[in-house]
């Protein structure tokens, strides 16, 4: 097969990731996953299991005590490497207080395109836009710390996408968003020309933003056909295994 035809590197991809707190049992334990472009993953698993520092791992912020992680086909290893892959890939916490800084909405979706190099006209620009595409019009004199918790995850959300990501790693993008707020989001998400994992309890959102599911148990990451969600709104975690639903 000639080069030119070959598939595209994966754009995150995680090789025998190992972490524990100190005291506590692993997280990671030799786990491996991959974010190929155009995928659109959920990740699911029980509060505790490690979720979000898998999320920490992947983008430099969290080193684990073994493990690789690429970006793009070449592994990040070094502090620049990482602070590259975090210029292109997209981080939503899940606590929307951990990202926003600024006194205003519209400085903190403007601090991320500044820092790519943007005149600052361009990245007023930029932010403007990104807070119209969000129906956050209005909102770039607010001053941040007042907002709700569901506007506050909308803001977060447009300082991400103001930095025009390849991928994105959302951590329960739905929190504190009302059922309104919550279908825009669908639609947004639906929309956008990236590829994306979700950390998520709220199953029907997943259903309608991902098309494949992730389950995180035991330090490991199992993204194989058998997971599926179903129409009775619960997850199957080892579904060709025998197991009884109860009343």
């Amino acid at each position: 097969m000639s080069e030119s035809n070959s598939p595209p590197p994966p754009i995150l991809e995680a090789q025998g990731l190992t972490f524990a707190y100190p005291g506590r049992e692993r997280l990671m334990d030799g786990l491996d996953f991959i974010l190929r472009p155009g995928e659109r993953i959920g990740l699911v698993g029980h509060n505790g299991a490690g979720k979000t520092t898998f999320f920490l791992a992947l983008m430099g912020l969290l080193k684990p005590q073994a493990g690789r992680v690429f970006f793009n086909g070449s592994e990040a290893c070094t502090e620049n490497d990482f602070a590259a892959l975090r210029r292109r890939v997209g981080l939503l916490f899940q606590n929307a207080d951990d990202q926003l800084f600024s006194p205003t909405v519209l400085e903190d979706v403007t601090f991320g395109p500044l820092n790519l190099g943007q005149p600052p006209a361009q990245a007023r620009e930029t932010a403007l836009r990104t807070l119209g595409m969000l129906n956050l019009s209005g909102f770039e004199e607010r001053v941040t710390h007042k907002l709700s918790g569901g506007e506050k995850r909308l803001v977060a959300l447009a300082c991400v996408l103001a930095m025009e990501p390849e991928a994105l790693l959302l951590d329960e993008p739905t929190s504190g968003l009302d059922p309104e707020t919550r279908e825009r989001l669908i639609g947004i998400l639906r929309g956008l020309p990236v590829s994306y994992v979700i950390i998520s309890h709220d199953l029907d959102f997943l259903e309608h933003t991902t098309g494949l599911l992730c389950a995180m148990e035991h330090g490991k990451i199992d993204c194989s056909p058998r997971m599926s969600i179903h129409k009775h709104a619960h997850v199957h975690i080892h579904g060709d295994k025998p197991h009884v639903h109860q009343e």
